[in-house]
């Protein structure tokens, strides 16, 4: 059992430092890379642990990244999975900073997850796309004013087959969104939200549901998320999420 814990978190690892390639250029800072991401794509990232995961982390390491972050006018973040790279905690809070911890699930293969038929996938040219993104926005910040996003790239990934995009509605009426990124056969779960007046109808569970079908259907068996609280992730183990692994977020405001 532990193997196959260590083989998935393996493929996860794989993943992180894959994805973000795909619209970023990267920097190799000591033991990390540091994903930049090009203008336009509407997304920020941050900095990881260099692959393959057998650097030695320090708190020298972790300023001289944050400072190259900094120069760079990027937001100052490194993320990781304590699992995988137990020596980074130490090193951060040797640093001064003490991280985020969240709850990294995996959907077993064998869990049967059926769409949701209040929700539905976004083609790149559809009109809802930038009111998808401005809901998820709505629902990270605890607001009902839901405004338009320029999507950015990501018409474009989504007719590459790297990005879905997923919202549902009541009636004709957008209630939150939330995508996938596929890559060969694993893909990640990201930014699903539900503005406050639309929550406790079970959006949350028919954007997840139906992104997790999605990517069944392209020929992923990996799925996974990092759920924002123990709340939300509440909703992801009813659906057949399992606790798998810690995710550690540090993010330095200012």
């Amino acid at each position: 059992m532990e193997r196959e814990r260590t083989d998935l978190l393996e493929r996860v690892e794989r993943y992180y430092d894959l994805v973000p390639r795909a619209v970023a250029t990267t920097e190799e800072v000591g033991p990390f890379t540091l994903f930049v991401p090009e203008e336009g794509t509407g997304w920020q990232f941050y900095a990881r642990p260099r692959r393959p995961g057998s650097a030695t982390f320090t708190p020298a390491a972790v300023e001289r990244v944050l400072a190259r972050q900094l120069a760079l006018g990027l937001p100052r973040a490194i993320e990781w999975v304590a699992d995988v790279t137990p020596s980074l905690l130490p090193a951060v809070r040797g640093a001064g900073y003490e991280p985020a911890h969240y709850p990294l699930l995996t959907l077993p293969p064998r869990v049967r997850v059926p769409p949701d038929p209040r929700a539905r996938v976004l083609p790149p040219a559809d009109p809802h796309l930038g009111i998808a993104f401005g809901a998820v926005r709505a629902g990270f910040t605890g607001r009902d004013d839901v405004e338009h996003q320029h999507p950015g790239r990501k018409p474009e990934l989504i007719e590459q087959g790297a990005l879905i995009v997923v919202a549902s509605y009541e009636g004709s009426q957008l209630c939150g969104a939330g995508s996938a990124a596929p890559r060969g056969d694993v893909a990640e779960l990201m930014g699903i939200a539900v503005p406050p007046g639309h929550r406790k109808r079970g959006h949350g569970s028919a954007i997840t549901r139906s992104l997790v079908a999605a990517c069944r259907e392209r020929g992923v068996d990996l799925v996974f998320l990092t759920a924002g609280s123990d709340t939300a992730a509440g909703i992801y183990r009813r659906v057949g999420f399992v606790d798998t692994a810690t995710a550690c977020v540090l993010e330095i405001d200012g």
